[in-house]
């Protein structure tokens, strides 16, 4: 089928890493055919790029500093040291196989549910972080940001606030926020406060 890339993902020549495994049973006999060989070479653009360093040597990658991992996965406090690199990514990141040479032959899937929605390719994080429970249901309605949950999603967003630019609003809406949301999003919530004053 492909080979394993440096990001620890399966990579197939005329797909890259963008495709979703299926499976089939059967009872037939079908011929094997040969194991696939690394394609990689010297290219270290994955480990390069890596925004937390989660790549720690290649064909291995460390989950508590991916950001996919931390923030659609992950349900507790994310480790400081981390946030910055995570930067306004409220939901998954991909750098690692944005960049990837490999994923140049990628095509558009034929099947819309795996295409990327755009409806919210426009919105900003504080249009976003005003949003309550049933909000976030309505607006997230089949697609796969619903799964972190609306705690780890404000989290998330928190997050991204603390590494925007300085805003008096963001500030504001931030502090407004530490009463409707749990303990672990408040700690983000601080955090991002003291980095957005920190730009004073």
């Amino acid at each position: 089928m492909g080979w394993t890339g440096k990001h620890t993902l399966l990579i197939h020549k005329k797909s890259g890493s963008f495709f979703v495994l299926g499976e089939l049973f059967t009872s037939l006999d079908l011929p094997f055919d040969e194991p696939a060989t690394s394609h990689c070479g010297s290219c270290s653009a994955c480990i390069d790029i890596c925004p937390t360093q989660a790549i720690v040597e290649p064909y291995m990658l460390d989950a508590r500093r991916c950001i996919a991992y931390l923030t659609i996965e992950y349900k507790g406090i994310i480790a400081e040291e981390l946030r910055a690199g995570i930067g306004n990514r409220i939901f998954g990141c991909d750098d690692c196989q944005l960049i990837c040479p490999w994923n140049s032959f990628a095509k558009t899937a034929s099947i819309p549910d795996f295409n990327p929605r755009h409806g919210l390719d426009n919105i900003s994080l504080l249009d976003i972080w005003q949003w309550d429970g049933a909000t976030f249901l309505a607006n997230t309605e089949g697609s796969p940001i619903r799964r972190t949950g609306y705690q780890s999603f404000k989290r998330n967003i928190a997050i991204g606030l603390g590494n925007a630019p300085y805003s008096k609003e963001i500030v504001d809406q931030l502090n407004k926020g530490k009463s409707l949301h749990d303990e672990i999003v408040n700690v983000h919530i601080d955090w991002a406060i003291e980095q957005q004053l920190n730009q004073l």
